[in-house]
């Protein structure tokens, strides 16, 4: 059976965030860097829409999210890429659960879709979340269900056990 090629969301997912990721592009994973976004690619903006709407659809076309481990479904939709700026894009569809504890050796930055209640993603409401290189959590969904896509520069992520586990 022959793969048929990307789907007209999942190209249109990639170009949006090709365009988002020049914006990040050699830029500090900061606080300053988790402000702006907010400010200009944050719930109010025609950006996030976009990005969840075709987060949506892939998790209904069923390209987005099509692995599931320990409740929470997951997949890599792009791996570091030139066209991304050197980002790595991952989408999770969680509910009310916390994740594998992980760290970033590179950062991370987050964005909180939220699809079923309040969701909470580590207790931040819609929006950005922006990691600092060499940080770790145990990513959690609360109060609803939320789909977050992550950009991890080269796709560095470092599952690790958890320092109460």
């Amino acid at each position: 059976m022959s793969n048929p090629g990307p789907t007209v969301a999942q190209n249109e997912l990639r170009q949006t965030l090709a365009a988002l990721t020049a914006q990040l592009a050699g830029r500090a994973l900061d606080r300053a860097l988790e402000d702006w976004l907010q400010a200009e690619h944050g719930p109010q903006s025609e950006s996030y829409r976009q990005l969840r709407r075709l987060c949506q659809t892939g998790v209904a076309e069923g390209w987005l999210c099509d692995r599931e481990g320990g409740g929470i479904r997951y997949g890599r939709i792009f791996k570091p890429a030139e066209d991304l700026h050197g980002f790595s894009v991952d989408v999770v569809d969680m509910q009310d659960i916390a994740g594998p504890h992980h760290s970033h050796p590179l950062g991370e930055i987050d964005l909180t879709l939220p699809i079923e209640g309040d969701a909470l993603f580590d207790g931040r409401p819609a929006g950005w979340l922006v990691c600092p290189p060499g940080s770790a959590h145990r990513p959690t969904v609360s109060q609803g269900r939320a789909l977050v896509l992550y950009l991890l520069p080269q796709g560095r992520i470092e599952f690790t056990r958890s320092p109460s586990a």
